[in-house]
């Protein structure tokens, strides 16, 4: 059955949609709370629509967490209950013993690399204050790596598999240091603790030294070599220019580094410099594209790397003695990532998702060159096949490249049929972040159950397209990919399948940020907007945000200390603009947020409804940056297919 014609007919009994319709006072906003959920303004949702929903919120995927070193197979991270927990798996297609069991989500997990255990992190309630875990597989105990209170990240096994490097804000809160931590029980001691943000790499094959980067921003980042005893640190960067340094690696022999960079030209390149000499050279000179993930067999034979072309991943194989690619078998148009050589050399592990497919985990068998999965994560009963591939697109947009048109790339869903169909543009966080193809059960809901077509575009300040498109949106830029907006509802409005009259705008974080700005300049042109997480005023935003953050979003945003940039930021702020926003309007928050304070989406929505708009409002008490626990994700992907059939398809007859 039709999901369209469902909600249509429900929706005209709804007593809401009945209210709204009658002439008079505009209506008292009830705050209702029930149990960690605050919603302002959101009717009840129909059971139909929940029911209906519950296969594709039940679909799950599956990330990489390590091969184990006694050669027992893997670890996963997977949801069976209402958090990502850790697994083991045995064989390729083996069945999964959970091992870890919380009420939180585990963030991350990383098998030692000698002893029979594993790292994992976890915060409580999305506060992002993340603390590091070991878990020995022998004795199945537990023990807390950090001090319960920092915020802790990024922890990297030493090669003896007794020590652990990562990043922390112990000290003071704001700067974020290296710490080394050992499996004794002993407290964690600094070895670099300067003003900034930095993060380690990797450590020397005898585990003597570090590979310490400064993260200044998406553009910008400092690389440094530690010695752990001594805590003396050396730059291995060229003071005067800005690069980008992504990943760093100690080759196996520890005479080199391998790395990522854009040292030399537009894109991310994969590296080697020699130690010693200081030389460099290009392993990707002929790739057009950046390079976003590597990794170097134990035996330091062989180097596997993984080129982003167009927001499609193509995996790579590179015998490092002849220089010579191996043929790779095919792979469907998605993301691949999280590289691993297993402990034999025999295999390498990655995870791929696809549009029509949640990520599972691979591996590539070097012996005869065969794909083996690992897992076959559920869709919730649905039928695969009907999940739709999107198209890449690239329309014109507002400024001039080489002689023409510059043109944004975006991914477009289409359903069946001939249309007109109503239109959700779908904008990405980060800003330095990428839409790409992989599975969204949201995406698929809104496309085959109620007929709306998708496009996920790629504006300015996007990452993958180059550190000149990457800058773009920088400072007083940031009105730029906004007008990219404008540029695709004009390509919306040329296309006779979709239905320019009926466009919503969807966005979390910073793409939250730019549905509000988006509702702002394009009031006339849009129906209705949904954001999650978003900043309704880079000013309040960059005074509120968590102090750690603070100096490398300045580094994005602008810095709001100064007066010219605090006048341009106050000018396009949304919550500043509030009265040119006359549709519907959807903000959605988590109380415990460190990134974007719950306070930016309330106020905007204040000052919505302080103008006469219509906002329905969400907040959770247990969460942080999005929804990470499923309850919470379920209700807000539920009231947002409410929403848009309330405003993208009220009234449509069925197809």
């Amino acid at each position: 059955m039709n999901i369209t014609w469902l909600l249509a007919s429900l929706l005209l009994f709804s007593p809401t949609v009945l209210a709204s319709s009658s002439v008079g006072p505009p209506p008292v906003i009830q705050r209702v709370e029930v149990g960690n959920r605050i919603t302002e303004g959101v009717p009840d949702l129909p059971k139909a629509l929940i029911e209906r929903m519950q296969r594709y919120q039940n679909t799950r995927a599956a990330s990489f967490g390590g091969w184990l070193a006694n050669g027992q197979g893997m670890l996963i991270r997977t949801r069976f209950a209402d958090t990502p927990q850790v697994h083991w798996v045995q064989s390729p297609g083996g069945a999964r013993q959970q091992l870890t069991f919380y009420g939180e989500p585990i963030q991350d997990s990383e098998a030692n690399p000698v002893r029979n255990g594993f790292l994992f992190g976890m915060d409580t309630g999305g506060s992002e204050f993340w603390q590091i875990y070991y878990f020995d597989l022998d004795s199945r105990s537990v023990r807390m790596l950090t001090d319960g209170k920092s915020r802790n990240e990024n922890a990297v096994w030493s090669h003896h598999g007794d020590r652990v490097a990562f990043s922390t804000t112990q000290r003071n809160g704001s700067d974020v240091d290296v710490h080394v931590v050992g499996l004794d029980g002993g407290a964690s001691r600094a070895v670099l603790e300067r003003r900034g943000n930095w993060y380690p790499f990797d450590w020397s094959p005898d585990d003597r030294q570090l590979l310490v980067s400064q993260y200044v921003s998406a553009e910008e980042s400092r690389p440094w070599l530690v010695d752990v005893e001594r805590g003396t640190a050396m730059p291995i960067y060229d003071e005067k220019r800005k690069v980008n340094y992504d990943q760093m690696k100690f080759s196996r022999d520890g005479k080199g580094i391998y790395y990522t960079s854009n040292e030399t030209g537009e894109f991310i390149a994969l590296r080697y410099r020699d130690l010693a000499s200081g030389k460099t050279r290009n392993l990707t000179e002929n790739i057009p594209w950046d390079v976003e993930d590597f990794v170097q067999s134990k035996n330091g034979k062989q180097l596997a790397f993984v080129v982003n072309q167009d927001g499609i991943s193509v995996p790579h194989l590179l015998d490092l003695a002849s220089g010579h690619e191996a043929s790779l078998p095919k792979l469907p148009g998605g993301v691949v990532g999280a590289l691993a050589f297993s402990p034999d050399n025999q295999r390498l592990a990655f995870v791929l998702s696809a549009a029509t497919s949640p990520g599972d985990v691979y591996a590539l068998n070097l012996h005869d060159n065969m794909l083996e999965r690992w897992t076959a994560s559920e869709v919730g009963g649905l039928d695969a096949s009907r999940f739709v591939e999107p198209e890449l697109i690239h329309y014109p947009t507002f400024d001039q490249l080489a002689g023409g048109p510059r043109h944004i790339s975006a991914f477009y869903y289409r359903p069946r049929g001939q249309g007109p169909f109503p239109v959700v543009i779908q904008i990405h966080g980060g800003p330095e972040d990428q839409a790409r193809p992989r599975f969204d059960p949201q995406v698929q809901f809104w496309v085959n159950e109620m007929n709306m077509a998708v496009l996920i575009p790629n504006v300015r300040g996007s990452t993958g397209y180059g550190k000149t498109y990457l800058s773009l949106d920088n400072g007083l830029g940031r009105e730029g990919p906004v007008r990219d907006i404008g540029a695709l509802l004009d390509w919306i409005g040329r296309r006779p399948e979709l239905d320019a009259k009926r466009v919503g705008v969807y966005g979390g974080s910073y793409g939250g940020f730019m549905v509000l700005a988006s509702m702002t300049h394009f009031n006339d042109r849009l129906r209705a907007g949904i954001e999650l997480s978003g900043q309704s005023n880079f000013v309040s935003f960059l005074e509120h945000t968590e102090s750690y953050r603070r100096d490398f979003r300045r580094a994005e945003y602008g810095d709001e200390r100064n007066p010219e940039m605090r006048a341009f930021l106050e000018r396009i702020a949304p919550a500043n603009n509030a009265r040119k926003i006359t549709r519907p309007l959807f903000i959605a928050a988590g109380s415990n947020d460190p990134r974007v304070p719950a306070s930016e989406g309330k106020q905007m929505a204040d000052a919505v409804r302080g103008n006469g708009g219509t906002v329905w409002y969400l907040e959770f008490k247990d969460e942080g940056h999005g929804y990470q626990k499923k309850p919470n994700r379920d209700y807000f992907n539920a009231a947002s297919a409410w929403f848009w059939q309330m405003q993208l398809l009220q009234g449509e007859a069925p197809r």
